[in-house]
């Protein structure tokens, strides 16, 4: 299809259910789309001009757009924006740059700031962002500390205002943040006990409770666990019941069995996939009987499946194996085959089975996971060494299926020295061989390992990550197409769920999702991922989440925060999304500046907590403003 016919098909998508001209969004202004346009061609001196511009609205994009890129062009500048400038959304806008920016001139002009302002929460956050080691505030609210401690420069003296800002009669945006704190913290956090204790089981918000119970996993006392077991019988959101269930898991199994088996027979089967994910990690000879038993009566193929992985993780049974295998022969679901070859990864003995869906499998998730099994057999108390070379001849062969996920997975065991496959490889030619059926930017992801491989068997560094080009500049007339506030729906096997797109804050994501929408890229495509209380993901052509096409597009950061049912745009670095997204449970700040958002859920998040892996996407359409 031509550019032109494209174009005309897209805005014929987007108005087809409009009855009334819609509004337009910014980028009817020109010098708007100039901006944007060198923010993704990352040309930051052509932005520093618009620093100076009389417009505030074109201030204030173009300090986002430093605040994006991440470039420290106009760090002055913007640094002097921050305390002079007489509008409000420019000055917000200057404190998010900085933080995003870094820098000790970064910092320099916040803690100016913050003495002219220290109630300002963007200029508190970016404060924690970037303040030197040597030169802490020691007025830092609850976000300021948080994003303190994500870099590591928290200390005990921090705990106190942690804990102060807990406290019921403060803003919920403050505790939730005092809870982040602790949730994230790398130091002790003993003190906090009570505290957090009476947050996780009587806040009014369950995104602090959740929170609070994050950070709960921190502190292993009899007494935590108690109340961690209590909250369970009665918390009524499937969210922190999830993250009860994860803070059982430094315990001694013993003493939290009896939870974890309750967990699985719970309303909500996230609740019951974490605590199988608990049970995979800490599962005992012991526990064999009860876990395989467990498996046998489960109903949802994702619980079945890590029963008994982690039944087979405590004994490598070969009756069971045997079972494992049978089962994952007859079934007819693709995502439960592959979480049960998953599984055999504990038994070496299956590797010829295992082996046989790797190289004959049309299925990318069968093979994906086929390669990962393989890779954990490697690690395996069962491996034996004079199994080695029969592996590397496996993995010989996985390296010439065109495929880019196989080719990632077994770069990483053949270049990880503890298992010692460069004692037995002389000549690594095959991994150049390799190399040569890979692609930027499409297999991004699997060139980073292989590259890791050959430095490694050559002996030397690796060599600076790699880097995809600029390859896909926005559409600039697409953009200006798309309503300011453009909605879609995306249509699952599970319901409906409608998105607010963000063209005005994420024009080229946007555009991107509209335009692979217009082309029904995403009909009949599977939520690969679902991570309880975190994300449901989809948009992969191969729906194991290593899917991409042969054009990547910028990352677009904005000052817009990770809550419940913000969209964002999956990516394995900067500037590496293409045409996966993902939909977050509840609030995810560790994603803040990281990940670009470009919409939100307006409707259908009941829909979003229901999703699983293997559930299909049925349609994406526009609906009217």
């Amino acid at each position: 299809m031509t550019r032109h016919l494209l174009l005309s098909a897209l805005t014929l998508f987007l108005f087809s259910c409009n009855t009334e001209l819609p509004s337009p969004n910014k980028f009817s202004d020109e010098a708007l789309i100039r901006i944007a346009d060198f923010q993704d061609r990352r040309l930051s001196d052509s932005l520093l001009v618009f620093l100076d511009n009389e417009n505030a609205e074109h201030r204030k994009t173009a300090i986002l757009a430093f605040g994006s890129t991440q470039d420290s062009t106009g760090v002055e500048r913007i640094g002097e924006l921050l305390s002079s400038d007489k509008d409000r959304g420019v000055r917000s806008a200057a404190a998010f740059a900085l933080g995003q920016i870094g820098g000790a001139r970064a910092f320099y002009y916040l803690n100016k700031a913050s003495k002219d302002n220290p109630t300002e929460t963007e200029i508190d956050e970016a404060l924690g962002k970037t303040a030197q080691d040597s030169d802490i505030p020691k007025t830092l609210k609850s976000w300021g500390l948080y994003r303190l401690n994500l870099r590591g420069l928290a200390d005990s003296t921090h705990t106190p205002l942690a804990i102060e800002f807990l406290k019921s009669d403060y803003p919920e945006d403050v505790r939730l943040g005092a809870a982040h704190f602790f949730g994230r913290s790398a130091i002790e956090i003993t003190e906090a006990k009570q505290a957090l204790l009476y947050s996780a089981q009587n806040d009014s918000s369950v995104f602090v409770r959740m929170a609070s119970v994050v950070a709960l996993r921190k502190i292993v006392q009899a007494e935590v666990q108690q109340g961690l077991k209590k909250m369970f019988r009665v918390e009524n959101d499937y969210r922190v019941r999830v993250n009860i269930i994860r803070a059982l898991q430094p315990y001694p199994l013993t003493e939290t069995l009896e939870t974890l088996y309750l967990a699985l027979s719970d309303e909500n089967v996230n609740v019951a996939i974490a605590s199988t994910e608990v049970l995979r990690q800490a599962a005992a000879p012991e526990n064999f009987s009860t876990l395989v038993e467990k498996a046998k009566g489960a109903t949802n193929w994702r619980v079945k499946a890590n029963l008994y992985e982690a039944a087979l993780a405590t004994s490598g049974n070969k009756e069971l194996s045997e079972e494992i295998v049978r089962l994952a022969s007859t079934s007819n679901n693709n995502y439960e085959k592959a979480a049960l070859i998953g599984a055999l990864g504990y038994s070496p003995m299956q590797y010829l089975f295992v082996k046989d869906q790797l190289l004959t499998s049309e299925v990318p998730v069968v093979r994906t996971s086929s390669a990962g099994a393989l890779a954990r057999m490697n690690t395996s108390k069962a491996f034996e060494a004079g199994m080695q070379n029969s592996f590397l001849e496996i993995y010989k062969k996985g390296l010439q299926l065109d495929d880019a996920a196989v080719v990632g997975i077994i770069a990483s065991v053949l270049a990880d020295s503890v298992l010692g496959y460069k004692k037995v490889i002389n000549d690594f030619r095959f991994l150049y061989e390799a190399k040569q059926k890979l692609t930027l930017p499409r297999d991004n992801e699997a060139l980073q390992p292989l590259e890791a491989a050959i430095a490694y068997f050559e002996g030397r560094k690796t060599a600076s990550p790699v880097q995809n080009e600029f390859n896909h500049p926005i559409d600039w007339t697409i953009v200006k197409s798309i309503p300011k506030n453009q909605r879609a729906i995306i249509r699952t096997s599970k319901g409906d769920i409608e998105i607010q797109l963000f063209v005005e804050e994420a024009p080229g994501s946007v555009a991107n999702f509209l335009r692979l929408a217009q082309l029904n890229y995403f009909t009949e495509k599977n939520f690969h991922r679902v991570v309880p209380n975190f994300v449901i993901q989809g948009g992969c052509n191969r729906g194991d989440g290593w899917g991409s096409e042969d054009y990547s597009i910028r990352s677009e950061f904005s000052q817009r925060k990770y809550k419940e049912g913000s969209v964002g745009m999956a990516s394995a670095g900067k500037d590496t999304e293409g045409t996966q997204w993902f939909i977050t449970h509840s609030p995810t700040p560790h994603l803040d500046g990281r990940y670009t958002i470009f919409a939100e859920v307006i409707s259908g998040m009941e829909v979003v907590h229901k999703m699983e892996v293997g559930d299909l996407i049925l349609s994406v359409e526009t609906l009217k403003e």
